[in-house]
């Protein structure tokens, strides 16, 4: 596929078919609601979109890997504008090899933090614990990650790249 209009027809499609779960409405006062959450299924598998959005977002991280600075911008403005598969874009399972996390980094940048910093800092320290945990030198893969991602400071916590180089210290 390999290129941003099949990727955004891709990310259109999917991002209709989760809008229902990732947009789903629910009452933080609700006194049930940890019950309530703890019986739901995993978007992806409730909508029947995981081997799609996989095989997709597997596609797209190696893609953003290797293009230019300014489509690596536009890949990041889809996930931006079909924030519904930003929500659910994923990985299986967390890699436990230095590929792996690289892609997990790479997943990283290209959601550029999301709707919010704070998760973002929270995924990258999993992301590095697991992988130290794992034994992976996970400096280089974090600076290269740096290396592909916006400056732009969105939200007055940083920018994605200085999250990342932050983080490699």
């Amino acid at each position: 596929m390999e290129s941003l209009p099949a990727f955004e027809r891709m990310l259109a499609t999917l991002d209709v078919q989760l809008k229902p779960v990732a947009k789903k409405p629910f009452e933080f006062n609700d006194p049930e609601l940890m019950a309530k959450l703890a019986g739901t299924r995993d978007p992806l598998n409730e909508t029947g979109t995981r081997p799609v959005m996989e095989a997709l977002v597997a596609e797209i991280t190696e893609h953003y890997s290797n293009c230019a600075p300014g489509a690596r911008a536009a890949i990041r403005d889809l996930f931006e504008k079909y924030d519904s598969a930003a929500w659910a874009a994923t990985f299986t399972r967390f890699p436990s090899t230095a590929e792996g996390v690289r892609r997990e980094l790479l997943l990283f940048s290209v959601l550029d933090q999301g709707k919010d910093t704070r998760d973002a800092v929270l995924w990258l320290q999993g992301i590095v614990a697991k992988a130290r945990t794992a034994g992976i030198n996970v400096k280089p893969l974090l600076e290269e990650a740096a290396g592909l991602s916006s400056g732009i400071n969105k939200y007055g916590m940083g920018s994605t790249k200085e999250l990342l180089l932050s983080t490699a210290v």
